[in-house]
């Protein structure tokens, strides 16, 4: 499927978040070892979740979806050997939580996914599942990932070699479903919804941070039943709106029921750095997550030099970073960002085959980009390649704002593993967004 989008004059009005992704997939696992009837709210409907939901029914888990609802019920038996592939499709997060997850249940299972995710590094997961004493092999580092047997050891203790939230919240599931504890140092912090629903769940964490970086110590401790549980809306998909509202003119758009978690919301102080006007309010704490509404107008942005330290915590949001970057006044720097290579695409790559179609200067570095924006809007003659990442289809549809004759993505299709509803939504606040 291939989307045009187009300039237009203003946009406007509110829109509620959809679901947060990473936190629909973590109350999936988690409440699913709970083993009892939970009702949950604001479940994001889209293709990577799914995916993880079927995969779990196939452990033998029972979780439905109503229309919003989502409904976990108490199973009479136990977590047992899926009788097929669990196929993760295209969701990385799905494949690498769950391996962990199941790895700690003692059964066996065969991972699998998509022709994307089965070219996505496993390794950085499946090496410490191994010391920690799981057997497991791989095709060379990546899917399909066969849970083969082992035991997880207690009282496990890794130092992460690279700053992943996957990798982390991997290994505490893996602690969590085999009922022993670990603790981890993480080099640069990371997303701690996996903490922070623990936490919420009565289980006991311990965090220290040191030169080293931040060290979190999981005790064995039994998690208290819930009936219901609320996911805050994803900030990775607001900020597509938020950066829209940005670069257009004449615009102010709210956007409710955001998730503020501090390890994701890094992008607004990026963009506050760049003279962005963006207001929170309504701040509240939704099942242990920040959460608020978030006003955007639109905005005469300047260009900077991107912190190596909040790198790990927008690095999905860089695509449309950059976009933001590309209308932005003077030069944006960012670097340290080589996990970008090894998402959905090769998005440094993605992202500057974007920029050069648009005829944006910029250069790509070995581990970032550095971008000269314009204030002028630009002429896009050719189509842009997504090259099947949900990311790079949304950030430059997005870019077609400013685009004098509109702009042409090629393969948007993926866009339903993480905002089913993007164009939609976009078009409801004045966007012009079609086959």
């Amino acid at each position: 499927m291939n989307l045009e989008s187009h300039s237009i004059n203003e946009l406007s009005g509110e829109v509620t978040c959809p679901g947060d992704k990473s936190i629909s997939q973590r109350i999936l696992i988690i409440g699913s070892l709970l083993n009892c009837d939970i009702k949950i709210y604001g479940f994001l409907d889209a293709e990577d979740p799914n995916s993880t939901m079927l995969a779990l029914n196939n452990l033998g888990a029972s979780i439905k979806k109503d229309k919003n609802i989502v409904s976990i019920s108490h199973r009479s038996k136990p977590f047992s050997n899926p009788s097929s592939f669990l196929d993760l499709g295209n969701s990385g997060t799905g494949m690498r939580l769950l391996t962990g997850f199941i790895s700690g249940l003692n059964i066996e299972a065969t991972l699998i996914g998509d022709e994307s995710l089965s070219m996505r590094p496993m390794s950085r997961v499946v090496d410490p599942l191994t010391l920690m004493g799981k057997e497991i092999s791989t095709n060379s580092g990546k899917a399909p990932i066969q849970i083969i047997g082992g035991n997880i050891k207690d009282n496990f203790e890794y130092v992460m070699p690279i700053a992943s939230a996957q990798v982390k919240s991997s290994l505490m599931l893996a602690s969590l479903s085999s009922g022993n504890s670990i603790k981890i140092t993480e080099p640069k912090i990371t997303r701690d919804h996996t903490e922070k629903m623990i936490e919420y769940l009565g289980g006991s964490i311990e965090v220290s941070e040191s030169s080293e970086g931040k060290t979190i110590f999981l005790k064995n401790s039994k998690l208290s039943k819930i009936s219901t549980y609320e996911v805050v809306g994803d900030f990775s998909s607001a900020a597509f709106i938020i950066v829209a509202a940005l670069i257009s003119k004449n615009s102010e758009v709210m956007i409710k029921n955001v998730g503020l978690n501090k390890t994701r919301s890094g992008l607004l102080e990026v963009l506050l750095k760049m003279n962005a006007n963006i207001e929170i309010v309504n701040k509240t704490k939704t099942c242990n997550e920040d959460c608020g509404d978030i006003i955007v107008k639109s905005s005469q942005l300047e260009g900077i030099n991107v912190p190596n330290s909040i790198i790990p915590n927008i690095i999905d949001e860089i695509p449309i970073l950059s976009v933001a970057a590309s209308f932005a006044e003077g030069q944006t720097i960012i670097k340290n960002a080589s996990e970008l290579k090894v998402k959905e695409s090769d998005r440094l790559h993605a992202t500057s085959m974007g920029l050069k179609t648009m005829n944006i200067k910029h250069d790509l570095l070995d581990d970032g980009l550095i971008i000269n924006g314009t204030q002028d809007d630009l002429e896009i003659h050719e189509e842009i390649e997504s090259f099947g990442d949900h990311r790079i289809a949304m950030s430059f549809l997005i870019a077609g704002l400013r685009s004098k004759n509109g702009v042409k993505v090629r393969d948007c299709s993926n866009i339903e593993t993480s905002f089913p509803n993007f164009s939609k939504t976009m078009n409801n606040l004045g966007m012009n967004i079609n086959e």
